[in-house]
């Protein structure tokens, strides 16, 4: 089974939608997966996926199943005093590589900024979620593996977001969240493979092909959009 995992295009957050470039992007990655032999597309809630999956359901004559759980994480934290709520990822590496439990996979959000949102619980709900729907095409967790439960040679796209998909992956090959988070960007319109390796009979673990792929982008001479990342800045 395969699982293509697709970052919505450049974000223009303030309408929930896509930037001009954004739409560049969305159309350029249409060609792209909609060569591919996909069994099922599965999209985020939120108005810029949705967004950038338009071109390929397009091509593809098809629709999206709107999944609830794949809008980007939502579960802000709280810093205190007059400072707003904010997104658990977005710290300065002098703060979150000083903190022991965010490199372990079973204890990141057992931190005491974590734990004045609802971080655990969120992180759950979308386990759950992805637990279910890999059972929906023959696969069902056992432990930190699969079970090929049938199995399948399904390919299935989701449609998401940065944070979500670096929860899918902390799930999927158990790396916490906070480094997959601070440790990876994935680009807007970008595409991260995640595929089952059926070593032993009747036992799946998915592993990765690919992250952050951006090809699509490079034949048609598109930049990559930095939005979410912060290179050096020129003195």
């Amino acid at each position: 089974m395969k699982l293509i995992l697709i970052r919505h295009g450049e974000p223009n957050y303030s309408i929930d939608s896509l930037t001009e470039k954004g739409w560049r992007e969305a159309d350029f990655l249409s060609e792209r997966i909609s060569k591919l032999p996909i069994s099922a597309i599965y999209c985020s809630p939120l108005g810029r996926a949705k967004d950038t999956a338009k071109a390929t359901l397009r091509k593809l004559g098809t629709e999206a199943e709107i999944l609830p759980w794949l809008r980007e994480f939502d579960a802000p934290i709280e810093l205190g005093g007059n400072e707003k709520k904010l997104v658990p990822w977005d710290f300065m590496p002098g703060y979150w590589t000083k903190q022991e439990e965010f490199y372990d996979r079973d204890r990141w959000f057992d931190n005491d900024l974590m734990k004045t949102g609802p971080v655990k619980e969120e992180y759950e709900k979308v386990a759950a979620g992805l637990d279910e729907l890999l059972l929906k095409h023959g696969y069902q967790r056992d432990g930190r593996l699969y079970r090929a439960i049938p199995g399948s040679d399904d390919t299935i796209v989701l449609f998401c977001h940065l944070g979500i998909t670096c929860v899918i992956l902390s799930h999927l090959l158990g790396i916490s969240a906070q480094l997959m988070w601070h440790g990876f960007f994935i680009a807007p319109t970008s595409v991260t493979i995640i595929e089952t390796e059926e070593r032993m009979n009747n036992e799946a673990f998915f592993r990765c092909r690919e992250v952050g792929d951006t090809a699509h982008l490079y034949v048609k001479g598109e930049p990559v959009s930095n939005a979410g990342f912060f290179p050096r800045q020129p003195k």
